[in-house]
């Protein structure tokens, strides 16, 4: 492990978000680190302004970030202003945001004199999800094909531009961080959402092995990421798995198979149980499941997060009440997945006539 000198300036984009939020105010509380600014258009909501008491906030979005870069004289910047899942914008939203935002401040980056370090969020949905998998992903595992989903091909992106970066500013020192899907009692995503429903529509004649990773854990390696030196690109997972019915039968859920196009169409149509809207990442991870190789991390970082299942099982205390499943909200589930079905066969039946 290798201690970085003190910080002056640290930039953080996305502090308006539960990720960016703490890993700020974690680094406004270190004495290690001088100033903290947080990059981000948007005003945090009262919950989040609550957290942000040591973290000076400025109203600036990706395209103002050469300016605001230059002016603050930073030394470090985190790069947290990803967007998971294209609601409530929408796709094109969502791409500006990922990979056009992330080029602009790639660009601020670049320009910026007393830069020294650059860390990224980045997705093990980098490795995509397919047939054609591997067992386990490394970092240096190549996607076996191109991800259908929407966020994967951002992340895709992203990577590729800070390659570039790197070859053009070889003297900042950039991590990449590889997140597997958040989890734990206080984490807020579609995948938690999808576990939090008393009924959880599932693919048929699929069980994929997933793992999950604890969202404190995370804000732990992001904070040690700034302050002290790991250059590189990391998987950051905890350790072990969950089969997909493992963690419905653990969090005392009912799980419901439907054939795969059907499970789009079910979830967009069971709004009555707030199941929500899953693409095609979610999706993909649902039919083939995603595990990775987290050595690399544990011996720089000298630090483990907590196992898959102690994550999982956080999350289980935090949402112990959603487990009951009534006989009104099991006919509502199960009218509309055979509803979603129909319409499915409905269409292919009509493109093949």
């Amino acid at each position: 492990m290798a201690v970085t000198a003190a910080v002056s300036v640290v930039v953080v984009t996305g502090i308006c978000r539960y990720l960016g939020a703490h890993v700020a105010a974690r680094l406004a509380a270190d004495d290690r680190v001088g100033r903290v600014v947080g990059l981000d258009p948007n005003e945090p909501a009262a919950e989040i302004q609550e957290l942000l008491g040591g973290v000076e906030h400025v109203r600036a979005d990706a395209a103002s970030a050469p300016t605001v870069v230059a002016e603050l004289d930073a030394e470090v910047v985190v790069h947290l202003a990803l967007l998971t899942s294209p609601e409530p914008g929408g796709r094109a939203a969502m791409k500006e945001q990922n990979v056009i935002g992330t080029m602009q401040l790639l660009a601020a980056c670049q320009q910026a004199p007393h830069l020294r370090k650059l860390v990224m969020r980045s997705s093990t949905a980098a490795y995509g999800a397919s047939f054609r998998d591997p067992a386990v992903f490394t970092e240096d595992t190549e996607p076996r094909q191109v991800p259908r989903g929407g966020f994967a091909r951002d992340i895709l992106d992203v990577e590729g531009y800070l390659r570039g970066f790197r070859r053009r500013r070889p003297d900042v020192s950039a991590t990449v961080l590889r997140f597997a899907p958040f989890i734990g009692s206080r984490a807020d995503t579609s995948l938690t959402r999808y576990f939090a429903q008393p009924i959880v529509p599932t693919v048929f004649g699929r069980d994929p092995r997933l793992q999950f990773l604890h969202v404190d854990d995370a804000l732990e390696v992001l904070h040690r990421s700034v302050v002290e030196d790991h250059p590189g690109t990391y998987n950051v997972a905890g350790a072990g798995v969950l089969a997909l019915s493992q963690a419905i039968r653990r969090a005392g859920r009912l799980a419901v198979p439907v054939f795969e196009p059907g499970l789009s169409a079910a979830a967009t149509l069971a709004g009555g149980l707030r199941f929500g809207r899953y693409g095609l990442d979610q999706l993909d991870l649902f039919v083939h499941g995603r595990v990775v190789d987290t050595t690399r991390l544990v011996e720089e970082y000298g630090f483990e997060p907590r196992t898959t299942a102690a994550a999982f099982d956080d999350f289980i205390r935090g949402h112990a009440d959603g487990a009951l499943v009534t006989a009104d909200q099991l006919a509502v589930a199960e009218r509309a997945i055979l509803d979603g079905i129909r319409r499915v066969r409905a269409v292919a039946a009509k493109e093949s006539s």
